[in-house]
């Protein structure tokens, strides 16, 4: 059984895959509380689903591109034969992480998006660093949610710190929702020479920055 907050059909707004339709399995619970957090509603409800329906649901929306997301998708230990299953099935399979868990167990067929968090989450020291060094160049991608300046700069210094340019596909660069001046940061993405892109929302600047299941 799985604790699932929504199931639905939308276009995916974040990481190299902006845009294209997508499934999300949203799932409930995260074992962390960063301070900006634009999914507080996961943490807590959500029904109680069966792996056998969460996939004939899947089945239903008829999209090849299905994300496991959360909350903390991973706190679940049913969602790792979910994403299994799901490959199983041929589907392509996202994996949006906080990155506090191991991702050791997940199937080597899905591919990871790992959010590393920054000081002003207040959640940067639950970071599980190992995750890091098992990032695959042909398909997994590392996300800094950045607030201010001093975020910005920790980011840099992790992905020197990780040989990120070489060990990740992509590496994303994500304001913080109405935190922080866009000009900035795309200036002191410009000017840095490193091999990161700045990504927006496009799902919130669609439907807005509370919808859901959308």
């Amino acid at each position: 059984m799985l604790r699932v907050t929504e199931i639905f059909r939308s276009i995916q707004g974040e990481s190299t895959h902006a845009g294209r339709p997508c499934a999300f399995v949203r799932l409930t619970g995260c074992p962390m509380r960063c301070v900006w957090c634009d999914s507080e509603y996961t943490f807590t409800g959500g029904e109680h689903v069966s792996l056998d329906d969460v996939l004939a649901q899947v089945r239903a929306l008829d999209c090849q591109l299905v994300e496991v997301t959360g909350g903390e998708p991973l706190a679940q230990t049913s969602a790792f034969e979910l994403i299994t299953r799901l490959c199983d099935e041929g589907y392509e399979v996202l994996i949006e992480t906080g990155g506090y868990i191991s991702t050791e167990a997940v199937d080597e067929r899905a591919k990871l998006i790992l959010d590393v968090k920054c000081p002003a989450s207040g959640e940067a020291e639950r970071n599980h660093w190992p995750n890091l060094e098992r990032l695959r160049a042909d398909r997994d991608e590392v996300k800094f949610v950045v607030a201010d300046r001093a975020d910005w700069e920790y980011a840099r210094a992790v992905i020197a710190r990780y040989d990120l340019e070489r060990r990740a596909h992509a590496i994303l660069i994500s304001p913080v929702w109405s935190q922080i001046d866009l000009q900035a940061l795309a200036d002191w993405i410009a000017s840095s020479g490193l091999r990161v892109r700045m990504q927006l929302q496009l799902h919130k600047y669609i439907w807005g920055a509370d919808a859901r299941g959308v």
